[in-house]
């Protein structure tokens, strides 16, 4: 599950935090890059109610350390040195008494047995390791060359350490983890609540035909702060495991929708040449994937943002009109699919004259027919009638 964001500060033990800015306006979530999906697997593992966790927390509760190599395949056998074959069932407890000799624990790949103990590993020498400690140092390279996650278990420090390729995350505390979510879980409200307020506002100013480059500048800011949010939890789940599950249906309700109506603000209103616009989905994706890589102050830039879109930049004031093709309303009508709303646009180019098409005109678009044309022309007066009605109460 990955986690998006940058800027982010340090936790005593090595992992960064999210920060909310002093003005309540940015949040910079946990992780600078992405989370892979190996080591949102190997994080899954060791979550809180996981047998693997209850031996490693009994090791660390010991003041005991520990290394244990996740996979008995030849790959990992080929680095093992001494110890002896066990090949027993796993249990919390035999993990930790075994964590009392010095040598590696090596386990099935689903930790459901225990192959070997009291191993010494020999990873290359020459594979790069960012570690001190002999045992994390040995833990790094094994993990870099080798396509299986390794779990340290510090005894001086209290901590978890789980490897997995060229990545390292310190498992952390349950507790910690539940105060991370509620933080994220209130930022992400304030930023659900700020999107849905803009995207109300954005429809009204699209029947009225007054939208800006700010207007919907807005709505994409507070769009991508809650999906980048919800990615952070998304991360803390998978480290809290069953203890998550409460957490996750709030973090689901609040990121419902906000992906879909994201794509739909690009569509109604990204710049494309004739050769983008042949490839129209291909280029949304760039649109979205660019967004996601902006950092939280480059995101915080109204015409930055702006730019990604090729909207009106530098040279014009963010107040300038612009026109929505019509996407995201028409979704809303019943009775149309992608290919209907898709002729639509082509057709009459953007929302305004689709509004002032005739039934007639309507009736012309392939696919469309009568029925259609009445359920266009009526559902777009009902919204428009419902805006009118908003703006004014």
């Amino acid at each position: 599950m990955p986690w998006v964001g940058s800027a982010a500060s340090t936790h005593p033990d090595g992992d960064p935090q999210p920060q909310v800015c002093p003005d309540g306006d940015g949040y910079d979530s946990g992780v600078t890059t992405r989370q892979s999906a190996a080591m949102s697997e190997a994080l899954a593992m060791v979550a809180p109610g996981q047998p693997l966790r209850d031996g490693l927390d009994r090791i660390l509760r010991a003041k005991r350390g520990g290394l244990v190599v996740v996979g008995d395949g030849p790959d990992v056998l080929s680095i093992c040195s001494g110890g002896f074959l066990l090949d027993s069932e796993f249990s919390p407890q035999r993990l930790s008494e075994l964590a009392k000799m010095d040598g590696a624990i090596i386990v099935a790949a689903n930790a459901s047995r225990i192959a070997r103990a009291n191993v010494h590993l020999m990873p290359d020498a020459t594979i790069p390791t960012t570690e001190t400690g002999t045992r994390h140092r040995t833990a790094e390279r094994v993990a870099r060359s080798i396509d299986v996650p390794v779990l340290s278990v510090s005894a001086a420090m209290s901590v978890i350490a789980v490897y997995r390729h060229d990545l390292k995350h310190t498992v952390q505390p349950t507790g910690w983890l539940h105060d991370r979510t509620d933080q994220a879980l209130a930022t992400m409200q304030r930023f659900r609540s700020r999107f849905d307020v803009a995207l109300g506002n954005l429809s009204i100013l699209e029947v009225e035909d007054t939208v800006s480059v700010g207007d919907v500048v807005h709505v994409i800011q507070a769009a991508e702060m809650v999906l980048r949010i919800g990615e952070e939890v998304d991360g803390y789940l998978v480290e809290l495991g069953e203890d998550g599950r409460l957490v996750g249906l709030q973090s689901a309700e609040l990121v419902d929708g906000v992906a879909r109506a994201l794509d739909l603000v690009i569509r109604d209103y990204c710049v494309m040449t004739a050769d983008e616009t042949a490839d129209r989905l291909a280029f949304e994706e760039w649109v979205v994937e660019q967004l996601a890589n902006l950092s939280s102050d480059e995101l915080r830039n109204p015409l930055r943002v702006a730019s990604i879109l090729r909207l009106p930049g530098p040279s014009h004031d963010a107040e300038s009109g612009i026109e929505p093709r019509g996407y995201r309303l028409l979704h809303h009508l019943p009775r149309l699919s992608e290919t209907i709303i898709e002729r639509i646009v082509d057709r009459f180019v953007d929302l305004q004259h689709i509004m002032r098409a005739s039934l007639s005109e309507l009736e012309q678009v392939e696919g469309v027919g009568q029925s259609r044309a009445t359920s266009v022309k009526e559902g777009l007066a009902r919204l428009a009638e419902a805006s009118i009605f908003e703006r004014y109460q």
